[in-house]
């Protein structure tokens, strides 16, 4: 999410974890030590929060000293996501129950005797966990990710379930809960509802751990030749946009070129040319809708703008045809900063 700092009124990218009873938030998502934490007893929540006229899906989170916290999700869903469940926690607090999300516990019937995080801790064990391995399938080299069929060996090996039917249940939870991600169109098929199960026990479904050093890989054939990295990724999607200039502030029409692995946002003179003007670095940006801006009147073109906030806190404002396409780039562009290189 994106994140408004209480010194200077800057919004940031920051890496938010919901806990059974306060926010932490990290500068990065690799790193161990919060840069905060919000508590949630006492606190309420207001969405959608209108403090900010310029920017769209944000919500407040008021603490219980009075503090006000502002954050920004992507696009309507996201954050309705965020306040439902942020709010299902502080109900819980005040009720004296434990938080636990609804898609795990009800839908798939887990007991409540499992700790999913404690699970999550011993599958990660470097000596008696499941081993990150680096497949290849489809031309692609999968790095610091295992099979769907491991999982399951795993847990039978650990006597965490009596069966594999079982099995499956309990890696569906984990993968519902985040504590498991889908690498690859097979298991991300699955996690999507186009399978029996969100899970698969199959050899050629690739998951990964979220904060592990995962990332996908183009891989050529001796024939084919590759001049830089950042092209080897497959074009997810392209187009035309306006792209705000960080010197001069005025605005322009660029072609602009989303490829997967690694994760690049390339721009182009719309006019010709086969050499990019620049390019953006995805991995571990932000993205966001933003209703209006400082220069961008003077196109007259609905001010449908979004902006990029990449890892290291560089801002780009682009400008789309219409709110459907900001929302397929916005989508597009979280899906490649997730899991490109």
């Amino acid at each position: 999410l994106s994140m408004q700092g209480s010194m200077f009124n800057t919004w940031k990218p920051m890496w938010v974890v919901l806990l059974e009873d306060g926010i932490e938030f990290y500068k990065r998502k690799a790193d161990n030590s919060p840069k905060g934490m919000i508590p949630l007893k006492g606190s309420s929540i207001n969405s959608p929060c209108q403090d900010f006229g310029k920017r769209m899906f944000v919500f407040k989170l008021t603490a219980a000293k009075q503090q006000d916290h502002f954050f920004q999700a992507a696009y309507l869903e996201e954050r309705d996501a965020w306040v439902r469940d942020i709010k299902k926690a502080i109900h819980c607090i005040d009720g004296g129950q434990r938080f636990a999300r609804k898609s795990t516990r009800k839908s798939i019937r887990l007991p409540e005797t499992i700790n999913l995080s404690a699970l999550y801790l011993s599958m990660k064990d470097p000596e008696k966990g499941i081993k990150e391995l680096k497949l290849e399938k489809d031309k692609k080299v999968f790095n610091h990710c295992f099979t769907g069929t491991c999982v399951i060996d795993w847990l039978v090996s650990s006597n965490s379930i009596r069966n594999r039917k079982e099995g499956l249940m309990l890696a569906s939870s984990l993968l519902s809960e985040g504590y498991l991600q889908p690498a690859g169109d097979t298991s991300k098929a699955a996690a999507e509802g186009l399978s029996d199960t969100p899970f698969l026990d199959l050899s050629d479904a690739y998951y990964y751990f979220p904060d592990s050093g995962f990332f996908c890989e183009g891989n050529s054939s001796d024939d084919d030749v590759v001049l830089k990295e950042e092209f080897r990724g497959i074009v997810v999607k392209q187009g035309c946009l306006l792209k705000q200039g960080h010197r001069r502030k005025n605005w322009k029409v660029r072609k602009f070129v989303l490829r997967d692995d690694p994760a690049y946002l390339h721009y182009y003179d719309p006019a010709g040319g086969e050499e990019p003007l620049g390019a953006i670095h995805l991995r571990g940006c932000v993205v966001t809708a933003v209703e209006d801006m400082p220069d961008s009147k003077k196109y007259d073109a609905d001010n449908i703008l979004f902006e990029i906030i990449t890892a290291n806190e560089i801002h780009y404002y682009l400008q789309a045809a219409s709110s459907a396409e900001r929302t397929e780039w916005i989508k597009a562009i979280q899906a490649v900063a997730r899991t490109g290189k």
